[in-house]
Parts: C-alpha cells; sequence; structure tokens
C-alpha cells in the first residue's frame, strides 16, 4: 500500500460515501414506476422505483406515505440517497406523490376506498353549518383568484361577517402540513369560528392532489368546527371535498352557501310581514263578525227577556188591580169591621157597633137586628 492510499474499514467506506452523497446530493427528485411495493410491521415501506433500463430501492416510514400505492403506478419521489450498511444503495423517501392522470387517478380510488371503509365520507356524520355564521375562518392563499372571488362574493351578499384568515400554499410539498397547521389552529381557539372554509382555486389534477393527502383527509373529518370545502372548478372532486362536512362546487359557490343574499333575505321578510298583517286583518275580520253576531244574538235574547218579563208584569198588575181592596170597593161592595177593627166575618150581636166602609166614606153603625144565615 502506497503512503497516498487511505485505508476504510467497510463502516468507515460507507459513512464515506454517505458524507459524499450527503454533500453532493442531500435531495432529489425521482421520477418512475413503483414495483415491488410492500409495508413490513405495519411500520416500514419498501419499494422499487424503475424505468426501461434501471431500478433503485426504496424505503420509507408508513407515518409518512400519505397516499395511496401500489405496482405500476408512474410517481415522483423527494428522497435522500445513502448507502446501507449492507453495502446497497437506497433511496430514503421524504415524499412520494403519483404522477400522470392514471396514477393520480388510480391513487385516488384505492384511498377513497380505504377512507370510505372507515366511515369518513359517511352522510350520517356530516353536521349541518349555521344559517346565518358571524364568524367564519378561512384556510386558503390569499393571492389565489378563488380566495378573492369568494371574499368579494361574501361582502356583496351579506356584509358584517366577522372573517379570520389562516394564509397557506395550496400547492407543493409544504401545503398539506400548512393547511393541517391552520385547521388545528382554528379548532384551538378558545372562541373558534362557526365554520371553516377550505378554499382554492382551478388547476389541474396534480395541482389539487394535496387535497387528496390522507393526513389533511383525517384532519377534515376530525375538525370540531363543520367545514366547507370548496375547492377546484365544479367538475374537481377531492377527498377533502368528500371528507368536509359541506361541498362547495367552487369557492364562489362556498360563499353562496355559506351567507344568503341580504335581499332575498329583505324580501323573505317583506312577504313574510304582509302574511302576517293578511293574516291579522283576516282574524281580526273573523273576531269582528264574530263579537257583532254574539251581540245581537245577546241583544235578541236580552228583547226576548224584556218582552217575557213585560208579559209577566202586566199579568202581575192585572192579578193586583184584580185583588186591590179599592177595586172591590169601586164594584160596590163595602167592608165590615167590628169594633176592635177586624174585618167581620160572621155574625153580629144585636147592639154591637160596626163600621162600615165603601168607596165614598167610613160609616158607624149599630146593629138593630141580625138574621144568622148559618142556622
Amino acid at each position: 500500500m502506497s503512503s497516498s492510499e487511505v485505508a476504510f474499514s467497510v463502516s468507515g467506506a460507507v459513512a464515506l460515501f454517505n458524507q459524499i452523497l450527503e454533500t453532493a446530493t442531500p435531495t432529489i427528485s425521482v421520477v418512475g414506476e413503483v414495483a415491488n411495493f410492500k409495508i413490513n410491521q405495519g411500520k416500514w415501506v419498501f419499494f422499487d422505483i424503475k424505468d426501461d433500463e434501471s431500478s433503485l430501492g426504496c424505503f420509507m416510514s408508513l407515518f409518512n406515505l400519505h397516499t395511496a400505492i401500489e405496482d405500476g403506478m408512474l410517481v415522483t419521489v423527494v428522497a435522500r440517497p445513502n448507502v446501507t450498511k449492507w453495502g446497497k444503495f437506497s433511496l430514503t423517501i421524504q415524499t412520494i406523490r403519483p404522477v400522470g392522470e392514471g396514477s393520480i387517478k388510480r391513487a385516488f380510488e384505492l384511498l377513497h376506498a380505504k377512507l370510505d371503509k372507515e366511515g369518513l365520507f359517511a352522510a350520517e356524520r356530516k353536521r349541518s353549518l349555521p344559517e346565518l355564521p358571524s364568524r367564519i375562518g378561512i384556510i386558503s392563499s390569499t393571492d389565489a383568484a378563488g380566495y378573492k372571488d369568494f371574499i368579494k362574493i361574501l361582502g356583496k351578499r351579506f356584509g358584517g361577517v366577522e372573517i379570520t384568515v389562516a394564509p397557506v400554499q395550496v400547492q407543493g410539498e409544504v401545503a398539506v402540513g400548512q393547511v393541517i397547521a391552520a385547521l388545528k389552529y382554528f379548532n384551538e381557539l378558545a372562541e373558534p369560528p362557526e365554520v371553516v372554509a377550505i378554499l382554492r382555486g382551478g388547476g389541474s389534477r396534480d395541482d389539487l392532489a394535496v387535497f387528496d393527502d390522507e393526513l389533511l383527509v383525517r384532519a377534515v373529518a376530525a375538525s370540531r368546527v363543520p367545514t366547507i370545502a370548496g375547492i377546484g372548478h365544479e367538475i374537481d372532486t377531492t377527498l377533502v371535498d368528500l371528507a368536509a362536512d359541506v361541498r362547495a362546487s367552487t369557492p364562489s359557490n362556498a360563499a353562496e352557501i355559506l351567507v344568503p343574499d341580504k335581499r332575498e333575505i329583505i324580501a323573505r321578510v317583506d312577504f313574510l310581514l304582509q302574511n302576517l298583517l293578511n293574516t291579522t286583518e283576516e282574524r281580526l275580520a273573523r273576531v269582528e263578525d264574530g263579537v257583532r253576531q254574539d251581540l245581537q244574538k245577546t241583544l235578541t235574547q236580552t228583547e226576548n227577556i224584556w218582552a217575557q218579563n213585560e208579559q209577566k208584569l202586566k199579568l202581575l198588575s192585572a192579578t193586583l188591580t184584580t185583588l186591590n181592596p179599592h177595586e172591590i170597593l169601586r164594584r160596590g161592595y163595602a167592608i165590615v169591621r167590628d169594633k176592635s177593627g177586624n174585618i167581620l166575618r160572621g155574625s153580629a150581636k144585636t147592639g154591637d157597633g160596626l163600621t162600615i166602609e165603601n168607596l165614598q166614606a167610613v160609616i158607624m153603625a149599630t146593629v138593630t137586628s141580625c138574621n144568622d144565615r148559618s142556622k
């Protein structure tokens, strides 16, 4: 061995190679087709990424796998190259995402089936949104046209709503983590918003892949604050759309769903007031008719009672007139009283003093003779 040569142990050589790789290419992005995909011990993911001429071994933690992968899918991986202690060159994967329409669609289908089986998209777990929220949280890029459209329509339809914005990137490697952090922020507020709107304007299917991330979908499904997702165009559907309590076709449609049009409210209030006025007038008219009928009935009953009493009074008056002693005297009769003033009802004795009262006078008389008819 010459003096210029340096001897390394096997472990030292591996460490040197990894140092060189870390210095030259700390991370690399590689596009290729997945082969030999498998998960070991429920924690580690192994697969190869290949093209027509070469193949590279890949390794990653299952925790970092946020999308569904299977053999034959075209993917882009961001990885750190290294040499294992067994001397095998490998890529330690940091992120992986499907590439191309076919692979993206397949990844969507696989993850959709998995999460749907767990019940994350079930209709019975969906919550209704407040009819007129006073506080709305927004997760979006504030530079995006979709966000600006949302704010414009929100203000035009109904002003005075308190808006809190958590600005995030909605595309790229950091987007998922930022959206999850924003959702966590709103959920942990002492006074959280009444609803959280997750917004992103249109884009390619690859651009919208952020919203098919498993961790993000689970975070949306677990949110204690009701959520509405307005992502992409009307024809676009992401897994976040399906996990949210309400799906809007676009950010603009999300604003339309969240708040009513004040003109519609005014028209509805006017309609209700007019109905109330009409109903009140109809009820008053019915009450008035009822009172009038009751008064007429009472008046009729009173007149009948009055007539009946008047007839009774006439009968009583006639009876009293008939029984009036003066009326008897007027017919030529007289009232005879004994000396004690009592009406004489029987015979009298000779010499008895009598008082005879007729209509014109009171006559004092003495009995000179009496013919007793009872004998």
